[in-house]
């Protein structure tokens, strides 16, 4: 048995034609060097890791009559990330924030394509300047 959703994403990717694919890998490799070109005048990339506080536990889960919900709502929860995750940059998410209730929040940096060692080197340096490693959500499963 496939979850609802890996079964909508097959049944769109059915329909996609050899044309569709070379477009969609046109559009990316453009993405690619644009994002790249965005690097040469930048060394590091700080935004959001999420762009609302941790969902609630079940909130995505799946829905047979609506398989894409989760997709949609993943989109609108962790718009940041994935456009790195596409282009292929190195990428590191801190929690250098926790909200009153003990949920961490955190930071996404993005580095030069191949230039993980100075995100290495700056996420150490975040740490050491606010530690993290004994923080723990209240619950933790």
């Amino acid at each position: 048995m496939v979850e609802p959703l890996t079964r909508a994403m097959y049944e769109i990717a059915q329909k996609a034609t050899a044309t569709d694919l070379e477009l969609a890998r046109t559009a990316l490799q453009g993405l690619v060097r644009e994002i790249g070109r965005m690097f040469a005048k930048i060394d590091v990339w700080l935004s959001p890791t999420l762009a609302e506080p941790p969902v609630k536990l079940g909130e995505m889960a799946q829905n047979p009559h609506e398989p894409l919900a989760p997709f949609h709502r993943a989109a609108q929860f962790a718009p940041f990330t994935a456009i790195f995750n596409l282009t292929g940059q190195p990428a590191a998410s801190l929690p250098l924030y926790w909200t009153e209730s003990g949920l961490p929040l955190g930071i996404q940096l993005v580095g030069r394509f191949g230039d993980e060692a100075t995100l290495i080197r700056l996420a150490a340096q975040l740490e050491q300047a606010q530690p993290w490693a004994d923080k723990l959500p209240p619950v933790v499963a």
